[in-house]
């Protein structure tokens, strides 16, 4: 049984793996946003964060 549950940007009705599992990180294939699995019951998801550059500071 797929999980399914809906973008946080563009809203769009989106299938995810029935093997999802939390924090897992899955591109939206309509906007290509990333969204992390934040619990999966129920199944939450957001937009996954920006990992930005670590210049070594």
């Amino acid at each position: 049984m797929e999980r399914r549950c809906v973008c946080p940007v563009c809203e769009s009705e989106i299938s995810l793996p029935e093997d999802s599992r939390v924090h897992e990180v899955y591109p939206c294939p309509e906007c290509r946003c990333e969204m992390e699995i934040l619990s999966l019951e129920p199944l939450i998801v957001e937009e996954a964060p920006q990992v930005e550059e670590d210049w070594g500071q």
